[in-house]
């Protein structure tokens, strides 16, 4: 199964806001990784000011807010 990317962090309510608007979007149909910008020091240095970013096949999908649109031609496609 193909599986999104959210780059976030610990105690930010615009990610915790899009993880559970992405989360019933996207089940059974792809899966769900997400990633602490905190952990590694290059996500830190590339995301901090932009999290959360949704990210698929290595591209970014939408950043700050989820962009229901996109999600849901990744979906179709």
């Amino acid at each position: 199964m193909k599986c999104l990317q959210v780059y976030s962090r610990e105690g930010c309510h615009l990610c915790e806001a899009l993880i559970s608007e992405l989360r019933p979007m996207i089940e059974g149909k792809l899966e769900l990784e997400v990633r602490d910008i905190d952990t590694l020091p290059e996500w830190h240095e590339r995301w901090f000011m932009d999290i959360p970013v949704v990210e698929y096949e290595g591209s970014v999908v939408c950043m700050h807010f989820l962009d229901h649109d996109a999600i849901t031609g990744i979906l179709r496609g």
